[in-house]
């Protein structure tokens, strides 16, 4: 078996002792899995360690499958029961992908999700900032959403994308390099401040 299969196979070992346990009590963050074409075995396989509830799309759940991992919910027009036993399904009806998946996410409580996607629009998941904790893994960055004041160490030279842009914008310890994108200026502290109510920062994976 080749690595990405030894990866996965073992996350889900750690997923189907304890997944009743994670999914009743909603400890961890949720995975939401939308696209894989641009994300590494090892993060995914990191992401699956604590075993979350996994939510995903028809396509994905045939690959995901093909590795023994275990899915719980599935984002469909139509039901089928030939991609695992157990599987439950998330009809789409009129709405969106994300629109249906922050739906079930929010009316069943869960406080934070984690979203892998090869396509992103960023406005897509404004309406939700205040409702869950949305980290959203794209095109090699970590996305989240922050409020004013927000800091973080890091070191030199690493790159921070802003994707909305407030009108007052206040930044210590980060250097314009191009529109909306930034590079820390030495090892330590770099913060935010602006005039709107978030604002979602990238960091580079």
């Amino acid at each position: 078996m080749n690595y990405r299969g030894n990866l996965l196979i073992r996350s889900i070992k750690v997923q189907t002792m304890s997944s009743h346990h994670i999914v009743r009590e909603k400890q961890e963050p949720a995975l939401l899995i939308l696209g894989l074409d641009n994300f590494s075995d090892e993060l995914l396989g990191q992401l699956l360690e604590w075993s979350p509830t996994v939510i995903v799309t028809e396509p994905i759940a045939e690959k995901l499958n093909a590795y023994g991992i275990k899915i719980d919910w599935v984002i469909a027009d139509d039901t089928t029961d030939d991609i695992q036993s157990d599987i439950k399904f998330l009809r789409l009806k009129d709405d969106s992908l994300i629109k249906t998946a922050f739906g079930f996410l929010i009316v069943n409580n869960y406080s934070a999700v984690n979203i892998v996607t090869d396509e992103l629009e960023i406005a897509d998941y404004f309406p939700y900032w205040d409702k869950i904790n949305v980290v959203i893994f794209n095109n090699y960055k970590k996305i989240y959403a922050v409020n004013s004041g927000f800091s973080k160490w890091k070191p030199a030279g690493e790159l921070i994308e802003l994707f909305n842009s407030p009108q007052k914008l206040e930044l210590i310890g980060l250097e314009k390099v191009r529109e909306n994108h930034f590079i820390t200026t030495a090892d330590g502290i770099f913060s935010i401040k602006f005039d709107a109510a978030f604002l979602f920062v990238a960091e580079s994976l």
